[in-house]
């Protein structure tokens, strides 16, 4: 008979309380191999990221990494502690990045649990956390809000009183965080791979982003990993065929590291995602699924103090099987199309002209 006394089956919604603090184990030093291979996996071609002369003549030391592999680094420390039992990722708000990430920095996680509501049929909860990621200067890189559908150990279990945080509706502009030392004066378009700038956009336009990318197994499998993303559902099939899709599901920031490097064509200038105003993923990924994707421009922004460079405000739609050409737009009733796997609303930091 096994003794797991040394070990964590991660915790249930019953084990939450409002409040209640986590400090995530395992900091993480990310590298040049780090942002090499989250191009391999995503194929993200943004100028910023992808070249140190590019950057420097914006101002910054040198190329910064990829704003969603900071992402996938500070989210996968918070799986143990908050979502390795989770049922679904359910959302996000009042995301916004902090100050770039370069190779060499070390990056660490923290939680505070601001709600809990047990679910009608007792059997799960959802779980509102704030999770935030410091550089080893202790700035941050990262602060959010998500909230997760999380199991119970025993659906009899007395729970914490219902109570679910507000969240504010979108990141206002002038919170946006423009990294210290950048300017736009250097700005190359032709190595950023586009023209059309700040000024050339309109709210309600529609951008098809054309291609697709399918995602294999082994792909999502190894973000997973590489991102220390301990949620079995993403890497065990045997934990997989216990969910109600019987398979295992493709970790939802792998579709949007995939929506974002589709979004090249068409936002190939938006060189900076500085918040996330909401988001859902509708519907789920698996592996042989391919993934198209649309956006939508909601709003531009004038940022403060700033005549170079203008916020962006954009709803990326990704779709699994259903080019954008194609799309049939929402049902009759309302609700989601099914091919619809992700609904994102984000800030991208544009140069003007």
């Amino acid at each position: 008979m096994s003794d797991q006394s040394k070990t964590s089956t991660g915790n249930f919604f019953e084990d939450f309380r409002i409040g209640q603090e986590f400090r995530h184990a395992a900091p993480r030093t990310l590298t040049e191999a780090d942002a090499a291979l989250n191009i391999g996996l995503y194929g993200s071609r943004f100028a910023i990221n992808s070249s140190d002369v590019f950057a420097r003549a914006l101002g910054l030391p040198r190329a910064p990494l990829d704003d969603l592999m900071v992402f996938h680094v500070v989210i996968g420390k918070t799986v143990p502690d908050i979502s390795l039992n989770a049922v679904a990722n359910l959302g996000y708000a009042e995301f916004r990045w902090g100050v770039p990430v370069y190779p060499g920095d070390t990056v660490s996680s923290r939680s505070t649990v601001l709600g809990v509501r047990e679910n009608s049929n007792r059997a799960s909860g959802v779980v509102w956390v704030r999770s935030t990621g410091t550089n080893q200067k202790d700035e941050m890189v990262l602060d959010y809000v998500r909230w997760v559908m999380v199991h119970k150990r025993d659906p009899q279990a007395a729970v914490a009183p219902a109570a679910a945080p507000k969240t504010a509706a979108a990141v206002a502009p002038a919170d946006l965080i423009v990294p210290a030392g950048l300017g736009m004066a250097g700005y190359d378009d032709g190595a950023a791979g586009s023209s059309y700038r700040w000024d050339d956009y309109q709210p309600g336009e529609r951008i098809d982003h054309v291609s697709g990318i399918t995602v294999e197994d082994s792909d999502h499998m190894f973000s997973t990993r590489l991102y220390q993303n301990t949620a079995r559902v993403h890497f065990d099939a045997f934990a997989g065929k216990a969910t109600r899709f019987g398979r295992r599901l493709a970790y939802g920031g792998h579709v949007i590291s995939l929506a974002r490097a589709l979004s090249f064509n068409g936002l190939a200038n938006g060189f900076r995602m500085a918040a996330i105003n909401g988001g859902s993923h509708v519907g789920p990924t698996f592996g042989g699924d391919t993934i198209y994707a649309w956006s939508e421009v909601l709003e531009k922004a004038a940022l403060p103090g700033r005549a170079d460079i203008g916020a962006l405000r954009v709803r990326t739609i990704a779709t699994k099987d259903c080019p954008a050409g194609s799309w049939p737009g929402k049902q009759v009733d309302g609700k989601y199309h099914p091919a619809v796997v992700l609904d994102l609303d984000y800030w991208l930091l544009m140069p003007r002209r």
